[in-house]
């Protein structure tokens, strides 16, 4: 599976397993090998049988326990034309037994054919960890038709129909409640453990569990195509993109390999030519192909990308390449959206003001106009006028003016709501003035209503700041990470969510093209920039950050599309574990580098000093190897 160099020493061909470890291929191979040649060598060295046989069980097992990666190597030379180190270990096997070092050459192909064994094993199982997550959606459903309930295999379930969930069961796919109410554990999706409360009309996820009231759910994707399916795809593309270190590696290798080749071949063809003894010269270069391959190199960052991958994808965020979790542990600064990132993104109506007719009238102008938008603001007009039982006007030619106002034309007459700055008459009014100052004081968003020639009225709006922002902010400063808020209102209303947070700084009444300058400069300041917004409004700034961060995507395919991660909850306290997850990742990566170019510096002038033999060769190397999988595993644990 895959034909990356690195990936041939971490990766099974089935990309992923979680059954016996005996039972996988590799290292199924390597044990039936082990105990054929383990038992020719007893045999042997009991003098039951004579060295001849003993010999020909090494022959036997050599085939058996080398067949996996030897196949590899081969494929890797003539599909990829690559030299990779199944290459070496080949030639050290073929050399061995040319030399009559039948048992050595047995124990290469049989500790070397464990070794990858495990490190295949590992890594298909760090796939097969986040694959479990489907398990969590039960595989029946109970299929409501006509008034009667038929139990039925969960992938039977067609879109649009209708499935019952009681209390305590799991939701088989996704869709829309269309009769009850209960809370919902989405921790399977979110990573969070909370219950959320869910009525007619909400989505539901699958393998999220009802916690009380019976539902009926209107299906809204097949049991092979819902959110969680989704994710776990996401998670599985994501493990296979690599990171610039990673990449470099992999570079390194393929032109290291053939160099580790060559040198071993001309120790030793070339010195017998010049009446050098052969037999020694030759076993050291047999050793050679083996201490100095790279495999615990080339595959030091993969597993602890996979593994934190993975890991952070259990916790409901999703990091969609190696590159990305290198750059989330390289960020310096990160940028905030303000509605709906720092703030709940729900902000009510604090304020009616009319300066022509009456509350209802400026109210149900701005309901016209804001009904088809699904801006929080937007939203909040609205719920406003339906609570007052305000009825909208008939209206054409509704739209947005992005990052300004939003547009309706009435009776032939085509008015707005937007920012204050967005109507000159406002400019030619102090009082006005006053009020916006002093309502945007307390932290409130000004709205104006009315035609470019005439203001009607203006609509406050308060959207409150989410209760776990001000920890999430600390955090991020105790681990040394810069933060600014980046928003399109105003001054005023920014300093006060600012004040409450203790952002370093703020840039404020910016347009979607002056966040996508904000972020280029800051780039040109820090280096690597983290975005984090709604993953659709803010999609040019995400885009342009080093990082690109949707917060809470669930069932948002867009949002999660259009970011370098998604965070699946509505929960701060993610980004600062997104960071973390980088972080140790890169940490372990960098260790595993060090670890692994020390091994090489110690075994390759051993090896040529003749001090190793075959077998501690091999020994040493794969116990490097099996001690970095290990340390790149440690991601997981938090």
């Amino acid at each position: 599976m895959g034909s990356s160099y690195s990936k041939k020493c971490v990766e099974s061909q089935d990309g992923a397993y979680d059954g016996a470890w005996y039972g996988h291929p590799p290292l199924r191979n390597a044990l039936i090998a082990g105990v054929i040649a383990g038992l020719g060598f007893t045999l042997g060295h009991l003098g039951v049988i004579p060295e001849p046989v003993e010999d020909l069980f090494f022959l036997i097992a050599i085939p058996i326990g080398g067949s996996h990666w030897t196949r590899e190597g081969i494929e890797e030379l003539i599909h990829e034309r690559e030299i990779g180190i199944e290459i070496l270990m080949i030639a050290a096997t073929l050399g061995a037994i040319a030399l009559g070092l039948w048992d050595e050459a047995a124990a290469l192909v049989i500790l070397y054919g464990a070794a990858e064994g495990v490190e295949e094993l590992t890594y298909a199982r760090t796939r097969a960890s986040i694959r479990k997550i489907l398990d969590l959606a039960p595989t029946e459903a109970v299929l409501v038709k006509e008034g009667i309930e038929q139990v039925i295999p969960a992938e039977q379930l067609q879109i649009g129909d209708i499935f019952l969930v009681k209390p305590g069961a799991g939701i088989p796919t996704d869709g829309i409640i269309v009769k009850g109410r209960s809370g919902i554990n989405e921790a399977a999706v979110t990573g969070e453990s909370v219950p959320v409360e869910k009525q007619e009309g909400m989505k539901v996820f699958a393998a999220t569990v009802n916690i009380e009231g019976a539902l009926e759910v209107r299906a809204m994707a097949t049991f092979r195509d819902n959110t969680l399916a989704k994710i776990i795809h996401l998670v599985e593309d994501a493990q296979e993109q690599k990171g610039k270190t990673h990449l470099f590696i992999e570079w390194f290798g393929r032109k290291y390999t053939p160099v580790v080749l060559f040198i071993s071949l001309f120790i030793i063809i070339v010195p017998p030519v010049f009446g050098i003894p052969f037999n020694d010269l030759a076993i050291r270069g047999v050793v050679l192909l083996v201490a100095a391959a790279p495999c615990a190199l080339v595959m030091s960052t993969p597993v602890a990308v996979a593994a934190g991958i993975g890991s952070a994808g259990k916790h409901g965020i999703l990091i969609k390449g190696g590159a990305h979790l290198e750059n989330l542990g390289k960020t310096r600064v990160i940028a905030f959206d303000k509605t709906g990132t720092l703030t709940t993104g729900t902000p009510a109506v604090t304020d009616i003001i009319a300066f022509h007719g009456d509350k209802s009238a400026v109210l149900r102008i701005a309901y016209t106009v804001e009904r088809c938008s699904d801006h929080p603001l937007a939203r909040a007009i609205v719920k406003s006028a339906e609570t007052a039982g305000v009825q909208p006007h008939e209206a054409v030619g509704e739209c947005a003016l992005p990052g300004q106002a939003a547009t309706a034309t009435i009776n032939g007459t085509e008015y707005f709501v937007g920012k204050p700055e967005f109507f000159p008459a406002m400019n030619q009014d102090e009082t006005l003035e006053r009020q916006i100052s002093q309502l945007r004081s307390k932290g409130r968003i000004v709205m104006f209503v009315g035609t470019k020639e005439k203001i009607l009225g203006l609509i406050a709006v308060r959207d409150e700041v989410r209760p776990n922002a001000k920890a999430m902010i600390d955090k991020l400063h105790a681990m040394g990470i810069a933060t600014i808020m980046l928003t399109g209102d105003n001054l005023i209303t920014a300093k006060a969510v600012s004040a409450d947070l203790g952002i370093d700084d703020i840039q404020a009444d910016l347009k979607p093209e002056d966040k996508t300058s904000a972020i280029k400069a800051l780039k040109e300041k820090y280096g690597v920039v983290a975005m984090i917004g709604d993953g659709i409004n803010d999609a040019p700034a995400l885009a342009q950050a080093t990082v690109g961060i949707a917060m809470g995507t669930i069932g948002t395919d867009a949002a999660i599309e259009a970011a370098d991660v998604a965070l699946m909850a509505d929960d701060l306290a993610k980004v600062s574990e997104a960071i973390e997850f980088g972080r140790k990742a890169d940490s372990i990566g960098s260790q595993n580098i060090v670890f692994s170019l020390a091994v090489l510096a110690i075994l390759i002038p051993t090896a040529l000093a003749g001090i190793l033999g075959v077998t501690a060769a091999v020994i040493f190397h794969e116990v490097s190897e099996l001690l970095a999988v290990g340390n790149g595993l440690r991601v997981i644990k938090r």
